[in-house]
């Protein structure tokens, strides 16, 4: 049940004239643009904590929290976190602590300070840098492929494993290539000691659920639909159902269990710089749909409609899609604002509907983060950036945007859970749905400093968080990342200084840093000109068997002090495509129509359900009937969707056991010598 904390009425909407703030002129004219992408928290399993950059304080993870450049997470013992950034996925087990020491257009510099990554490149641009740095190395992925990079306890080991594409070692002025198939064990801290082997046929219980979310994402029926550049498109298949609508294509319509469930409603606000304030939501598959494409409303149901698939052949007119925090509109102009306790309210965009960014951008920018999300033309994008960000005009009055007329489309929240990035459901504003469908729309959001609470997401403080030496341990890079960011105080001054509208990183870099800051940022060690060597090689006459070298005794296998073991790091997987089986196409194909199919009757049994349930509804609101009668409704056809969800829950399963066995009668029987493979883990589900 919504907490209404305040009315929003025609007379609230005539008090606020002053309070709309535009953007400086400064800001306005900054062209240097945010990136178009960032990482996606996708699930985590155990204790896993997160530092936001420039923060110095530890919470716990939140599922779709957008990470960048300075973000940093930890996962504790028995834990599990997968990021991704798009064009490859980061996987990382237990005692593990990593941060972005950079995220843009063309580079991901990740450090990994102690445990293990596990990372699958699906794309790598000509232009585009992956780096991984480690206590003792620098290590650049060259080709797409999976690497398995573990770091010891006491930070002078780092141990890679290459399953399938070639990279580069950097380290104490030598350089060795890694190619696919290998195993390198790389010790010592100013003299680095190399040591080669192949890899072996073992895996262990964090591979395969690696290669199971990788399976997943590989035989996604979204991909037919989206871009597998929108970060987030494998989670809707579980969740939702796909299905032509007159003049948009294909589009996707989510399985809620919530009645009159409507976008932007179920989540909270977290302030995440350069882009500001950004929607987080609550629902395990909610990031695509929130932060790429547009949402338009069909026969009473709220429905995706999505930025096109990545063509096959990608050319110059290919334009990957560009992230974007929250594509919606805000109610109110000058006249509807936050300032004085009544609050802000929005809605989401619909098809050939204009963004335009609160942070400062380009014009290019603009048009890209528009025509890579949906089909709108050029033309009035261009009129947007002149008339909203060149000359600052504040209300939106020649637009008609056909979602601000939707019942129930409109929501909002107070200033204060605005501000502090609490749960909107939980902290909403009564909205009269006749006064919304004609107020003022603004296209920038509202101008409000925000408080600390808002970059944590109302997180609460994390019980666990890597150890202070781990904190402090210094890596290798082999190019020098951005200087860390500022501390969150000095950023709310400046962006309280600049109207409460985000700062563009031109302004962040003005900001000194202090000592503190400095003494806390990330230690780096610039690694110095290196020469190509040859390594050691040990090679394996039995990789199945193969035995530890003793030379490798300092392999990150043991943690020390008062932590218990992590699983030892072993000699894992020969190079094959990511999937839980071998590849059987013919099988496959027959499993994914099989998905397809029990998707398509899935979602037209909701749809009938969804359409009994709105005409019983007029016919109660045609009755005039009291709100008891209307609340038992309504926990009726609750109890109905929930009932369907757990039908459909069950299907599936069936469904998933039915191929599960297949695959395994297809299987060929496994060679002489070689142990038997290892059972699969159970299934984990994100928090």
């Amino acid at each position: 049940m919504r907490k209404q904390v305040g009315v929003l009425t025609r007379a609230g909407i005539g008090i606020l004239a002053a309070i709309w703030l535009v953007p400086s002129p400064a800001a306005a004219q900054d062209y240097d643009d945010p990136p178009s992408r960032v990482a996606r928290l996708s699930y985590t399993s155990g204790a896993v904590s997160f530092e936001p950059a420039g923060t110095y304080d530890w919470v716990d993870a939140t599922v779709n929290r957008p990470l960048t450049t300075g973000d940093a997470m930890w996962s504790d013992r028995g834990s599990r976190a997968a990021l991704n950034i798009g064009s490859a996925s980061i996987h990382l087990s237990e005692y593990t602590g990593f941060s972005f020491l950079n995220l843009t257009d063309n580079t991901a510099q990740l450090e990994l300070n102690t445990g293990t990554l596990r990372i699958r490149v699906k794309r790598l641009g000509d232009n585009e840098n992956f780096e991984v740095d480690t206590p003792n190395l620098a290590f650049t992925i060259f080709r797409p492929g999976i690497y398995k990079i573990s770091v010891n306890s006491s930070g002078d080991t780092t141990v890679i494993e290459d399953r399938r594409g070639e990279g580069e070692v950097t380290g104490g002025g030598l350089a060795y290539t890694i190619h696919e198939g290998d195993l390198g064990t790389f010790s010592g801290m100013g003299q680095l000691n190399a040591d080669m082997e192949s890899l072996s046929d073992d895996e262990d219980d964090f591979d395969r659920w690696s290669e199971q979310r990788d399976h997943h994402e590989d035989i996604s029926i979204s991909a037919r639909y989206v871009s597998d550049d929108a970060i987030g498109y494998d989670d809707l298949d579980d969740n939702g159902g796909w299905r032509p609508v007159p003049g948009y294509g294909m589009v996707w319509f989510p399985h809620t269990v919530v009645v009159g469930w409507a976008p932007y409603h179920y989540g909270h606000w977290a302030y995440v710089s350069p882009w500001g304030y950004t929607w987080v939501d609550d629902a395990p598959w909610g990031f695509a749909p929130f932060h790429y494409g547009r949402w338009v409303s069909d026969g009473g149901s709220w429905g995706w409609v999505p930025c096109p698939p990545r063509p096959a052949n990608v050319g110059p007119v290919y334009v990957r899609p560009v992230y974007a925090p929250a594509l919606v509109a805000w109610i109110g102009g000058p006249n509807f604002g936050i300032g004085i306790g009544i609050g802000v309210g929005w809605f989401p965009l619909g098809p050939r509907e204009v963004y335009a960014p609160s942070y400062p951008v380009s014009r290019a920018y603009m048009n890209n983060v528009n025509v890579s999300n949906t089909t709108v033309n050029t033309t009035v994008v261009n009129n947007y950036y002149t008339n909203v960000i060149v000359n600052k005009t504040v209300n939106i009055t020649n637009v008609t945007y056909v979602n601000q007329r939707v019942p129930g489309a409109v929501v909002a929240t107070s200033q204060q859970a605005f501000s502090s990035g609490q749960p909107v459901a939980r902290n909403a504003v009564h909205v009269d749905a006749r006064e919304v469908a004609t107020a003022p729309v603004n296209a920038l959001t509202p101008p409000a400093v925000p408080q600390k609470q808002a970059v944590f997401g109302g997180r609460p403080v994390a019980i666990v968080k890597p150890p202070a030496a781990v904190q402090a341990r210094a890596v290798v890079v082999k190019t020098a990342p951005p200087a860390p960011a500022p501390a969150f105080a000095q950023r709310q001054a400046a962006i309280q200084s600049n109207g409460g509208r985000p700062l563009s990183l031109a302004q962040v870099k003005q900001i000194a840093p202090t000592r503190a800051q400095t003494a806390a940022a990330p230690q780096i060690r610039v690694a110095p000109p290196a020469k190509v060597v040859e390594p050691q090689r040990n090679a394996q006459a039995n990789r199945g068997t193969q035995q530890p070298n003793p030379s490798n005794q300092n392999r990150p296998a043991v943690n020390t002090g008062n932590r218990p073991a992590p699983t030892p790091v072993t000699n894992n997987n020969p190079p094959r495509p990511p999937t839980v089986h071998p590849v059987n196409e013919q099988l496959e194909q027959q499993h994914q129509q099989q998905a397809l199919e029990l998707q398509k009757q899935q979602d037209q049994e909701r749809l009938k359900v969804e359409q009994q349930q709105k005409q019983d509804a007029l016919k109660l609101q045609e009755q005039r009937a009291d709100a008891a009668k209307q609340q038992q409704l309504q926990q009726q056809h609750q109890q109905q969707l929930q009932a369907l969800q757990e039908k459909q829950r069950q299907q599936q399963q069936q469904l998933q056991a039915k191929q599960e066995a297949e695959h395994h009668q297809a299987e060929p029987p496994p060679a002489k010598g070689k142990p038997e493979p290892k059972p699969k883990p159970m299934d984990e589900h994100p928090h």
